[in-house]
């Protein structure tokens, strides 16, 4: 992946609370331990390849603006690794980050183009439709 100008991760380390990390035994919604939360990860040379693989979209793609930096809305937009599904993951304390209208409409317009859009929180998922509506996913 090319680093696109203005998208370097900075302050956010968003991806350390709200993501699992098995290879740690790290729980979602929990700060990683490893994580400074203001300088990111004091193992970053020696992370895991868990965390090597992880492509944050918000750094990925052009047109998510500075406003959507996963830190400042309070979700982290990603695509499934394990499926087709395109995921918004929110911290369990603010389960409903993703209702945000930026990105809620982001999330709408993933759905228009076909994709299966899931907002978790925790335990917790919503499936959000082309059409606007959502419903509490099991």
């Amino acid at each position: 992946m090319l680093d696109i100008p203005g998208k370097a991760c900075g302050p956010c380390a968003f991806c350390c609370k709200v993501l699992e990390i098995e290879e740690f035994d790290k729980k979602a919604g929990v700060w990683c331990g490893h994580c400074t939360q203001t300088s990111g990860c004091a193992v970053y040379a020696t992370r895991p390849q868990v965390c090597r693989d992880y492509h944050c979209r918000w750094k990925e793609e052009r047109t998510l603006g500075a406003q959507l930096r996963p830190d400042k809305v309070g979700t982290l937009l990603m695509d499934d690794p394990d499926s087709d599904e395109y995921h918004a993951v929110c911290d369990p304390e603010k389960p409903f980050s993703w209702r945000n209208s930026l990105v809620f409409k982001h999330l709408v317009s993933e759905a228009k183009a076909g994709r299966i859009v899931v907002a978790k929180a925790g335990l917790r998922a919503w499936r959000i439709f082309a059409d606007g509506s959502w419903q509490e996913w099991a």
